[in-house]
């Protein structure tokens, strides 16, 4: 009766957290003190009951079953309630929690293709989330990368002679009415023109501009109500930013001519493809382009079939995309791994094709400066620089926008010794993200707003990175490519100032120089380090440690 009295004082309690037990260390239960000298140890449900340095009830089971004169003097005849859950780590718990995520995601996708437009979008940004969500949330809505909710011919029709004022099969000697793909916007078909050339044309929903903005207004009061219930979860501001943005890929000949420019400044890396837009049968509201074969991005079993490496797939992606955010400034914003297909090339390598030009951003040439130092600094773990290059965008918390940037922990003083996520750094973002939301909103918040949809270029790549198994360091790639950028955005500059200035082209080089023998030593460190543990653990000089050859893969 005295257990179960004790028990209920304790849940009638408003209880505070203490920390000072030793056994609660050793033993890792939470620990908290009541005013009546009633404590509650541990998570979930009752297992050992202990007062004093007497075990009471259910000694055999609990961590605290172990209490003895270690105790302080202070914690003679408190009562302690350990309350433990081993269901929370077992199969059946771990069941019945992916049965509720599962549930959870299929609505997410069922809501998402019955509403279209916007809806889809964001759920398509959700996909980017693959080291925060539960993979059932991952792989529930992948589908809405490219099989979305589909338009029957009728409406094609209708759009058709709206816009060209002809049916399809006038403008085309061929026109397929089945879809072979449908995402948020549009859905797209299979057709030949008069000279036989085959074509993709991209088909927008005819309901979509008219559904606009009452989707808008309809996101906005879901915000705001969320808002309301809890304040911390403030997103309104983010929508009210990119409205404007979100509003020009309805335009279907502002994306052809983001496509064109596109292919202009990526021309030099030879294994882009920018599928060629038709202008003669192109409209506010149909684009069609050249049709082009390939597999998504993220398949790595059809990238394999066709005798393609998964690392060079992924060394390709990260370069194209590293390239618009650090040189060019005109950033994909939207490179999903439906928007971004593999194809063998003439030289039997990789090529990638990138589609869906609609969303786009700009950032200036000071913000891409300082962003090009920042990444630098990070890799290099640069204090200084770090709170400097972060200033420049406007953020005051350099340490938290440095973890937001990367998406893994950034620990001054201390080099990544893999490109590979360990299980503790994923548990550490996964904390950070809920721990420090409202520091992270302020972060963002105080970024310029370009900023906004570049992380979301670099948190979609880091995704694709991760669905192909993590074959190459994107942090290096990265770094390599902002330190380049930086060198020539300054050489620009120095040149335009100064003339052909031999001093400055030096210092630019010179910078270029340095991060790369900063690199190259650190790489040869690590290998050193993984070949020095590869003997002297067969030889048993070094305990072998859980994870240890997956942590030094590099």
């Amino acid at each position: 009766m005295w257990v179960q009295a004790a028990c209920a004082a304790v849940q009638e309690l408003r209880l505070t957290r203490w920390q000072s037990c030793p056994k609660s260390k050793e033993a890792g239960p939470e620990l908290v003190l009541c005013p009546d000298n009633v404590h509650l140890a541990g998570r979930g449900g009752l297992d050992t009951v202990v007062c004093g340095t007497e075990s009471l009830w259910g000694a055999e089971g609990g961590l605290c079953r172990q209490v003895s004169e270690d105790w302080p003097p202070d914690f003679a005849g408190l009562l302690v309630v350990h309350k433990h859950h081993p269901a929370r780590d077992g199969r059946e718990y771990l069941e019945v929690m992916s049965a509720c995520h599962q549930r959870a995601a299929d609505a997410l996708v069922s809501g998402a293709i019955s509403n279209g437009g916007l809806y889809v979008k964001l759920g398509q940004g959700l996909c980017s989330f693959n080291h925060l969500l539960p993979p059932e949330y991952i792989r529930t809505l992948r589908v809405l990368e490219d099989k979305a909710l589909m338009r029957g011919f009728q409406e094609v029709d209708e759009l058709f002679l709206e816009d060209f004022q002809a049916p399809p099969h006038e403008l085309f000697q061929e026109f397929d009415y089945q879809p072979i793909a449908a995402a948020s916007l549009a859905q797209v078909h299979r057709a030949k023109l008069h000279d036989g050339t085959a074509v993709a044309v991209k088909v927008q929903y005819i309901d979509l501009r008219d559904r606009f903005d009452g989707d808008i207004h309809t996101l906005e009061l879901l915000l705001q109500l969320v808002e309301l219930m809890h304040p911390s979860f403030g997103f309104s501001w983010v929508l009210q930013d990119l409205k404007g943005t979100l509003a020009q890929e309805l335009d279907f000949e502002n994306e052809g001519r983001n496509a064109e420019r596109c292919a202009r400044e990526l021309r030099h890396f030879r294994y882009i493809v920018v599928p060629r837009v038709h202008w003669g049968v192109s409209s506010k509201r149909v684009l069609t382009a050249e049709f082009c074969e390939g597999c998504k991005v993220n398949d790595m079993e059809a990238i394999r079939t066709m005798g393609l490496a998964v690392q060079d797939v992924a060394e390709k992606l990260i370069q194209a995309f590293a390239e618009q955010i650090f040189y060019t400034g005109f950033i994909h914003s939207d490179p999903h791994p439906g928007n971004v297909l593999v194809r063998k090339g003439p030289d039997g390598r990789a090529q990638l094709v990138l589609l869906d030009h609609g969303l786009y951003q700009f950032l200036d040439e000071k913000d891409r400066s300082a962003l090009c130092q920042l990444w630098r600094a990070i890799i290099l773990r640069d204090d200084m620089a770090m709170k400097a290059h972060a200033a420049a965008l406007g953020v005051r918390d350099y340490f938290l926008f440095s973890e937001v940037l990367m998406q893994r922990p950034v620990r001054l003083g201390q080099l990544w010794r893999s490109h590979l996520l360990s299980r503790e750094e994923a548990a550490y973002m996964q904390d950070m993200a809920r721990g420090h939301f409202e520091d992270i909103m302020a972060v963002l918040k105080a970024l310029p707003r370009p900023m906004l949809l570049v992380l979301r270029n670099i948190n979609t790549v880091r995704a694709i990175n991760t669905a192909l198994g993590t074959p190459v360091d994107r942090y290096f790639l990265m770094a390599k490519s902002a330190v380049r950028a930086w060198s020539r955005l300054a050489s620009a500059a120095y040149q335009s100032v100064y003339g052909t200035s031999l001093l400055r082209h030096v210092r630019a080089t010179w910078e270029m120089f340095k991060f790369e023998v900063a690199l190259r030593l650190e790489t040869l460190s690590m290998r050193l380090t993984a070949f020095l543990v590869r003997i002297l653990v067969p030889l048993g000089l070094l305990p072998k440690a859980e994870g240890l050859y997956e942590y030094l893969e590099t």
